[in-house]
This record gives C-alpha cells, sequence and structure tokens, in this order.
C-alpha cells in the first residue's frame, strides 16, 4: 500500500470515529510526530504536575511496597 493510499485510508476511517478520547489521543501522536521535538503539555497535564508535585511537597506520598498491598488487597476482593 502506497503512502498516498493509506493516508486516504486512514482518514477515512477517522472521519468515522466518534470517540473523543481516542482522538485526543490520536491527536497527540500525530502532533508528537510533526512537532520539532518540543512536547507541549496540555493544561490538564500542567494542572496534574502540579498537584502531583504539591502532594510530594505536603508529604502526601506512599512507598512502593504499601501500594502495592493495597492493590494486592484491592484485587483480592474483586
Amino acid at each position: 500500500m502506497s503512502t498516498i493510499e493509506l493516508r486516504r485510508l486512514i482518514t477515512e476511517h477517522l472521519s468515522q470515529i466518534e470517540d473523543i478520547s481516542f482522538l485526543n489521543a490520536i491527536n497527540a501522536i500525530l502532533e508528537s510526530k510533526v512537532s520539532e521535538g518540543i512536547y507541549k503539555l496540555s493544561d490538564f497535564q500542567k494542572e496534574r504536575i502540579e498537584v502531583a508535585r504539591q502532594q510530594l511537597k505536603n508529604g502526601e506520598t506512599i512507598s512502593h511496597n504499601d501500594l502495592q498491598k493495597e492493590i494486592d488487597q484491592w484485587l483480592s476482593t474483586r
């Protein structure tokens, strides 16, 4: 399949997709491919990073072992 045919097929498929989260994911992939090596964070990503930094600053952390225990406990109750 040629590049032109593949682009046409992808465009055709994308035009039929209504799932906004999937389209956002595809858009992020495409932007990373066509950008000049600079990854731009979305406002949501910037906000989550700031929240995480505040949590770290406030000591709101959990060790890997404690987290693994919580996960194991959660999975055993399902």
